[in-house]
């Protein structure tokens, strides 16, 4: 439950005032590395990845504009070589971190140079099984291509990228031709309109595309790989309603010339916003049953609302962060409630509200103005500020607002008084109490977003029921009884919760109604909460197998197996052909169960053993590896072949599986039989790796 009604929250307030605020801001803008001097404008560039040196040659033409006379400025780049060179009497000096352009620049001129390079980027641009694609979020572009690390020199990128015949590239912009030669193809992409560079992508691969265009005539590219065609629709599920959504919600037309979405391997988040090209993890890739648990529709919106809040707009610093992350986080759940309904957006208003109460209740709140906040404050803190900004000044004025704020500063950047002013320039509404709640205190207001709530009828049942948990149960069997009765998704889930600790004698027919609903979600809740499987609900508790949920499947079978071991071989033969997420969570499972129990099909044990240590190896995704690993680690399953993998993990680009699996490589070690096998085999690591192994055993 989110909040009683009559509980106070004592706020921090900070002491940030929106004067101050707007000293800031001018200050950062003074102390900008290089944007008072010189105006980058256009960057024509080729690039050519090498896969199998993980490295990148290229050559570029910058054309800039100086605003100041001065005898240098300078290009970020990270560790590069620079060959070439072609500057019209410009010196050219090279740092590890940028490249500097030394003349006489005077001020109104515009000037070209052109050069090439070569680098080996130690992150950013990544080589990913058959893919090769880049991730620039905040200031890393300048790792792979020289360009500005400031979000505030925003240039038109022109980009070539060469790569084999049988690939395909994306690209931001729109793909003008592909010139084909014997041994690589050369891909085109124009952009017509300046972008920050943290927004520059690209991505190789063996994909293929569906095309769909929207109402307003964009056309909208979905890549896949060949193998995943099936699962196209589902993953894909609800795109057109939700661009056409955003474009009529937000009220200005989609900025850019086409988009495109690409799911990619090992990928470091859910999902990014590339001007034109989102790129997002093909964990999201699912059929129509992993639709149900984890599909892409939140990351579809989110990344796409960032073409106007971001990429069209960006932020001066991250002082402003929440004008691009709140945005995008509350413009996708509109699309959600779109697409889902009124009481899926409050449910996940009211989800968000929770952590945040939470966070504010350990004194760990923070200001949505706070440079250094977290992604919990810049993303749900954000959408909430926008949710009560809304309701305060009306619907009307707040799109008003929002159309006047993109288009007044469309391809430039904003600070969050700038956002301000166009709400009080349209808004009779004082908004300064709001400004001290919502931005500038640490605490969050639970009481107005509890208050906010209560306005959903559907939040109002499910409060009333939450607040009987600790009611006797016998004094709260009618509303159990009404709460699986056509239960609602939610309310049906909290009367589950609530029989957990009651005796089975006496809630066995309410499990029963919450399996006779056919809801999903409440079915799910049975699996997910239950330890021990009655005998008097085998049945139903079998029937959960064949629920349109991998995440239910999963739980029924190991639930199963392990309470009903006499009918293990017909749950194994009932799920053999399941592989459940594209982290293959059912399928491991199973080669877990089948492994263990030596009665079941003891002549392929061999074959599910190398099965299962297979999907350790890197060539399949960090997120079949983690689960692989894990079991592995469970049932001490460790060979030469399995330490090599988790050594491979251990070095991973994707800081969360590379801390995973330093962990279980700290578990394992501590056995001198594993840590001998990996010495034994030192010479076919990697030097990276070499001196991971290194490191940790000396410590």
């Amino acid at each position: 439950m989110l909040i009683l009604k009559n509980h106070i929250v004592i706020a921090r307030t900070s002491k940030l005032s929106l004067f101050l605020l707007v000293f800031l801001s001018v200050i950062h803008l003074g102390n900008a590395q290089q944007t008072a001097l010189v105006d980058f404008l256009k960057v024509n560039t080729q690039i050519t990845p090498n896969a199998s040196e993980s490295s990148v040659k290229g050559s570029a033409s910058y054309t800039f504009r100086i605003l100041q006379d001065t005898d240098s400025i300078y290009l970020d780049a990270v560790k590069m070589k620079v060959t070439n060179v072609a500057l019209d009497g410009i010196k050219l000096k090279v740092t590890d971190d940028k490249i500097w352009l030394k003349h006489p620049f005077k001020a109104g001129k515009e000037y070209t140079t052109l050069f090439s390079f070569e680098a080996t980027p130690k992150q950013t641009l990544y080589f990913t099984g058959n893919q090769i694609w880049t991730q620039g979020q905040g200031k890393y572009t300048s790792h792979w291509l020289p360009s500005i690390d400031d979000v505030n020199d925003k240039m038109e990128f022109d980009i070539t990228i060469v790569a084999a015949p049988s690939k395909t590239v994306i690209a931001n912009g729109k793909l003008l031709f592909v010139t084909k030669k014997e041994t690589s193809n050369q891909w085109h992409w124009d952009m017509e309109r300046p972008m920050a560079s943290y927004l520059v992508a690209f991505a190789i691969g063996d994909f293929e595309k569906q095309e769909i265009t929207s109402n307003s005539g964009i056309p909208i590219e979905l890549y896949y790989e060949p193998k995943d065609s099936l699962k196209v629709e589902p993953t894909y599920r609800y795109t057109k309603q939700i661009f056409d959504f955003l474009e009529a919600e937000i009220g200005v037309p989609y900025p850019w010339q086409n988009y495109k979405q690409v799911p990619v391997r090992d990928f470091l988040y859910a999902g990014m916003e590339n001007t034109t090209a989102t790129f997002f993890s093909e964990a999201f890739v699912n059929d129509s049953i992993g639709f149900t648990d984890r599909n892409y529709v939140n990351v579809n919106a989110h990344e796409l609302a960032h073409q106007w809040f971001g990429n069209l707009v960006t932020e001066t610093e991250s002082m402003h962060h929440w004008l691009q992350e709140g945005f995008a986080t509350y413009y996708a759940l509109l699309a959600e409630r779109e697409v889902f309904g009124d009481d899926y957006y409050y449910w996940k208003l009211y989800q968000s509200a929770e952590q945040l109460k939470a966070l504010s209740d350990e004194g760990k709140g923070e200001s949505l103005l706070n440079p250094k906040a977290s992604s919990l404050t810049f993303y749900e803190k954000g959408a909430w500020a926008l949710h009560i900004l809304k309701e305060q000044i009306g619907e009307e004025a707040f799109n008003k607002a929002i159309k006047n704020y993109l288009e007044k500063y469309r391809f430039k950047n904003v600070t969050t008084p700038n956002f301000l002013a166009e709400v009080k320039a349209v808004s009779r509404q004082n908004i300064e109490q709001f400004e001290i709640d919502w931005l500038q205190q640490t605490a969050f207001k639970a009481e107005q977003a509890y208050q906010s709530l209560r306005k959903s009828l559907f939040i109002t049942n499910y409060f009333k029921l939450a607040a009987l948990k600790g009611t006797p149960f016998e004094d709260k069997l009618l509303q159990l009884d009404e709460a699986l009765t056509f239960p609602n998704d939610y309310i049906g889930q909290e009367a589950i919760y609530q029989l957990i600790d009651e005796p089975i004698s006496e809630t066995l027919p309410y499990y029963k109604k919450g399996f006779e609903s056919n809801n999903v979600y409440v079915r799910q809740t049975i699996a997910l909460t239950s330890e021990n499987f009655p005998k008097q609900l085998q049945k139903e508790y079998e029937s959960l197998l064949k629920d349109d949920s991998y995440v239910t499947k999963e739980a029924a079978l190991y639930g199963l197996w392990t309470n009903f071991p006499e009918n293990r071989k017909e749950y194994l033969d009932a799920t053999e052909g399941v592989i459940g997420f594209q982290n293959k969570n059912i399928r491991q499972l199973w080669l877990v169960l089948a492994l263990v129990d030596a009665n079941y099909k003891p002549e392929q044990s061999n074959e599910f053993l190398t099965e299962l240590k297979n999907y350790t190896s890197d060539d399949y995704s960090f997120e079949v590896r983690e689960v692989a690993f894990g079991y592995i680690q469970e049932l001490r399953l460790w060979d030469e072949a399995t330490l090599h993998t988790l050594v491979n993990a251990a070095t991973h680009h994707s800081w969360r599986f590379r801390k995973f699996a330093r962990s279980v490589f700290d578990s394992v070690v501590e056995n001198e039989t594993y840590q001998s096998l990996i010495l034994k085999q030192i010479d076919s690591f990697s030097e990276k790796e070499k001196n991971y192994i290194q490191t940790k055993l000396k410590e």
